[in-house]
Parts: C-alpha cells; structure tokens; sequence
C-alpha cells in the first residue's frame, strides 16, 4: 500500500489547542508521567495526534563508506534496520546523536533512520535535523568526506511527522501502524517513550495514521517542553550547547564505546569524571509573560538575586533553562525588561534515570 493510504480519516486543518499534554503539581518538582491528553481526542474517537514538523528536514547519506563515515563524526552507534516480520519489508530503527565541533560543543542533534540493506543497495540513513542547518549540516559531512565512497544529498520527497498516543496510558504501547506499509518509514523516537513515535513519509496531508487527527504543532513544541527533550538550534545553539549538559546520555545519545569521533575527548572526559553541575531542565513561567515572550539568554535568578543559570528557549509559559544541578529547588525568577519579575519553577522529568532525581 502506498504512503498516501496509511493515514486514514484525519480531520483537515489544524485542530488548535487540542490535544495539550499538562504539568502536573507533584512532590520532589516532578514533572508528570505523560500528563493526560485534551478529552476531545477520544471523544472524536483518535487514538493518535499527529503533527507535521515543517522545521525538520531530512539528509540522506548512503554509499559503501556511510556506516564508518559517520560513525566518525556522530557521538553514538548507527541504528540497523529491525529484524524482517515474515513477508514485510523491515521497519527502520531510529537513533538519536549529536555533532559535535573539535572543542566538544554541539554542533547539530540529529535523528537518524537506517534502512533495510540489500544485496544490490548500498547502506543508507537518513539524518533528520533542524531545517534552518539543512544546508551548513551537508557542509559539514561533505566536508569531512575526503576520500569516502559517500554520497550526501537532501531528501526532499519525504516529510518529519510526530506521532504521540491521544491517551497517556498508550506512551510506550502498539505501534500507530500495524506493519511497516510502502515507502513510509515509521520508528520509535530514540529519545524517550514519552515522545511517541517518528514517521517519515510522501504525504503532506495527515492520511497516514488509522485514527489520527492533525494537530497544531505548537502542543507538540509544548509537550517536548513538558518532558525536558531539546530539539532544534534554538534548544541547543550550535557552538554553544555542551552535549552532556544537555542530558544527552539520558536521550540515549552516546556510545562511550563506540570508538573515536569529533569531539570525544571532553564528552569522555566529563562523562568518566562524574561531574556535571549545570544541566537543561524543563521549567514553568508562573505570572504574567512580557509581550514578546522571555529573551533567549535571559539570566535565571535565586530569590536573593544570585544567578543560577540562563533561560534557552520556550513555547509559551513552559520552556528549558540550563540551570546549576543544586539550586533548582529554591524560588527562581526572570526580570524582564519592563523592570517586572516573572517566577519560575524547574522539575525534573520522571523518565530520568532515578540517580539524578
């Protein structure tokens, strides 16, 4: 069955905010597990809320050398195709990695998808990325290619969709298809059960998933907020970022055995030494927000007025801020340039490995 028939009976245009996953007010400043979906979703029987993420873009790298080409470069293992299910063509396995510059600061967070190898194809992936370093990201890999039997080229003629249960009883459950169908390439996120499902596919319209309705991407970016997942250039500044401050051995992000790659030295280093004192947590602004939202960079501040970290981005009253480990559980605010204050609160996602709670 092609792509174009596997979403079926999605209802046009976007449904605003309808289907919300919600903090929760828990002890111990945790976030809640999977927080409940808008009742209008299992009321107009979707067992599925699907967003389409026009801000991802897709690079496909294949060729002989693809496997240790990247392999070179990325902070974790190639995903291999799932084992074939009887006549069915395999589905893909997802991986999520970080390029890193030589100082050891992230340069782009990529998921990738490996597809099934052929006797008569050569191995392929797919590098799904922010689309505004679509083209510095083909740069990048053409530019560490040198001698390579690589091939770098965008895959325009696929689209990024999420796939997020409508319940949160489902995070974790079946599939939202029910075998692998056409040229759609259908995975778990990588990251964490609570981020659902990725799908790649020819369709622009949501006609995809068997009860799937269209949502307003915006509940997607609030969601990912909610459960602490940064995504994209504005959630991890390239340059800038630090990948284990960025709770990248959490998302299932790196291999400390994989071998060498760019960038290694102060990831492993950091990593062995146990010592990570600032990391991204997802936090809530409480009162009223200035007009144009709070200012990436802006100073997170202690009741007495000591910084403790700095504001990275946001959808909205929930967003991430890289704050010091030890000093998340006090009072904290923001002032903005109205000469205002507005209060923040910071928790920790409860699919953390429970060391770190």
């Amino acid at each position: 069955m092609a792509a174009a028939a596997l979403f079926r009976g999605a209802a046009p245009g976007c449904g605003g905010p309808a289907w919300r996953w919600r903090l929760r007010a828990i002890s111990r400043h945790r976030l809640a597990s999977g927080a409940g979906g808008h009742g209008s979703d299992t009321a107009d029987g979707a067992a599925w809320a699907c967003f389409p993420l026009g801000e991802r873009a897709l690079v496909r790298v294949r060729g002989p050398d693809s496997a240790p080409f990247l392999l070179g470069l990325l902070t974790n293992d190639l995903p291999l195709p799932a084992p074939a299910d009887g006549a069915a063509s395999p589905p893909a396995r997802a991986g999520y990695a970080h390029f890193l510059n030589v100082q050891g600061r992230t340069l782009y967070d990529v998921i990738l998808y490996g597809h099934p190898e052929h006797t008569d194809q050569a191995p392929t992936f797919l590098l799904e990325c922010d689309s505004s370093v679509l083209g510095a990201l083909q740069k990048h890999l053409v530019l560490h290619k040198i001698r390579r039997r690589v091939t770098v080229e965008p895959c325009p003629e696929l689209h990024v969709w999420a796939v997020l249960p409508a319940t949160p009883q489902e995070v974790g459950g079946a599939a939202p298809l029910p075998k692998h169908q056409g040229s759609a390439i259908l995975a778990r996120d990588p990251r964490t059960t609570r981020m659902g499902w990725r799908l790649l596919t020819q369709d622009k319209s949501p006609a995809l998933v068997a009860r799937g309705r269209l949502r307003d991407v915006c509940d997607y970016h609030r969601h990912r907020y909610q459960q602490g997942v940064p995504e994209g250039v504005h959630d991890l500044p390239p340059g800038v970022a630090l990948p284990l401050e960025s709770n990248l051995v959490f998302m299932n992000g790196v291999s400390f055995t994989k071998g060498c790659y760019v960038g290694q030295e102060l990831t492993a280093r950091t990593h062995h030494t146990g010592v990570i004192r600032k990391r991204l947590f997802p936090v809530q602004l409480l009162g009223p927000l200035p007009e144009g939202g709070i200012t990436p960079g802006t100073t997170v501040l202690t009741e007495s007025g000591q910084a403790v970290g700095k504001y990275r981005a946001g959808q909205g009253d929930v967003g991430l801020a890289l704050l010091h480990s030890e000093k998340i559980k006090g009072p904290l605010h923001i002032r903005t340039t109205e000469s205002g204050r507005v209060a923040l609160t910071a928790s920790v996602p409860d699919w953390w490995p429970t060391a770190t709670k």
